[in-house]
């Protein structure tokens, strides 16, 4: 019985290794391999909500997740806000690239013995009056406008769980208004931070899910539409009234983000410190890019007054386009040498006053965005 199991299977053996060979034997020199990609390049909405949302973070190139610990974490990490002392307000402003403009302000309150915080923010992006081009009108001289505002609101809680683990949840309702249609959504963001000292010194990592929610679908008076039913093929048409229809959209995606970061203070004293950061980001919506990033702060005596350095990197595999140099084809109406450089760099800093119970800080960053240039940010925070 036994041997007769044995020649079975090495029967069935020998039939599968010979199907496998003559399936390798079919892919030839003639035969290309085609890769896949499951990025979902053009097909997310909303993409503003990837925009960094305070200055301070932004220096840092955005690998602020580990770092966290003030209103900020409401868009970088939710986990962070646990961490956070008293209450406080934190106001950003951006003039973004193409004349657009984005704000992210928030007010947030820690509460339980300060093992607990909630907040609340909002964000808004776009720009307004614009000329529309039509195929009839190219130069866009009739006179009409269009705007675009895209806002998203939010509330955050979050909660330390022991001395060493945070995490936190962030709920946010999404509007897109684009000229005359509009379409919403609702995310979460989902964040952890652990907290603890490697060789005497602090050391954080978190884990953080972003915009993870529905899909955008728009409606709008533009969509409304009259139309004349066909009849079925080989039938007279005979005379009808339009009939009133609405076209219907496709459903766009969130842009879903997965980050894993890690920050650690390489030295520390009474009056300085310095941490280093880093970030491995994985979007849906493009190829996955990492930052490295320094801050180093340096409390000026006992006058209140504190100073902040930040210097950050940013990998964008994406960004590999380069535009030629003038007199050569010009590209998209671009006649010099401009480089997309995969390698984004960013620098800012801050000055925060803090005496007793009470404090108010500024800050300051710029960001290359590459052939797009560079971003100027302003934040100023208070605490009491």
């Amino acid at each position: 019985m036994m041997n007769r199991s044995v020649k079975i299977g090495a029967a069935v053996l020998a039939v599968l290794v010979a199907f496998s060979t003559a399936a390798r034997a079919q892919v030839g020199p003639s035969i290309r391999q085609v890769e896949t990609s499951n990025i979902a390049y053009g097909t997310t909405a909303a993409e503003f909500l990837l925009i960094p949302a305070t200055a301070r973070g932004a220096a840092l190139g955005g690998s602020f997740a580990a770092l966290s610990n003030d209103l900020g974490s409401m868009h970088y990490n939710p986990a962070g806000l646990a961490l956070l002392e008293r209450p406080g307000i934190l106001a950003t402003n951006i003039n973004y690239i193409a004349d657009t403009k984005y704000n992210f302000g928030g007010f947030a309150v820690p509460f339980g013995g300060g093992s607990r915080a909630v907040g609340f923010a909002v964000t808004t992006f776009g720009f307004s009056d614009q000329p529309v081009y039509t195929v009839e009108d190219p130069q866009g001289t009739s006179g009409q406008v269009y705007s675009v505002s895209q806002t998203a609101v939010s509330g955050t809680y979050a909660q330390q769980f022991s001395d060493r683990f945070s995490a936190g949840v962030t709920a946010k309702f999404i509007n897109d208004q684009l000229g005359d249609v509009s379409g919403s959504a609702f995310a979460i963001d989902f964040g952890t931070n652990f907290h603890s000292t490697l060789g005497g010194r602090p050391i954080r990592a978190a884990f953080v899910i972003s915009n993870l929610g529905t899909n955008i679908g728009h409606q709008g008076s533009p969509l409304d539409i009259l139309t004349l039913r066909l009849p079925p093929a080989g039938e007279q048409q005979v005379p009808q009234e339009p009939a009133r229809a609405s076209l219907q959209t496709k459903r766009w995606t969130l842009p879903v983000s997965f980050r894993v970061a890690v920050a650690y203070d390489a030295f520390a004293t009474s009056a300085s410190r310095l941490t280093l950061l880093g970030e491995f980001t994985q979007p849906n919506s493009s190829a996955p890019g990492f930052n490295l990033a320094g801050e180093y702060n340096l409390g000026l005596g006992s006058s209140g007054f504190s100073l902040a350095g930040r210097v950050g990197m940013t990998y964008a595999p994406d960004d590999n386009m380069d535009v030629p140099a003038s007199g050569a084809a010009t590209y998209a109406g671009f006649d010099t040498v401009l480089s997309g450089s995969q390698y984004r760099i960013s620098a800012g800093g801050g000055l925060k006053y803090a005496r007793g119970g009470f404090g108010v800080g500024f800050d300051y960053a710029y960001r290359s965005y590459g052939l797009l240039g560079g971003v100027n940010m302003l934040g100023l925070s208070l605490n009491w």
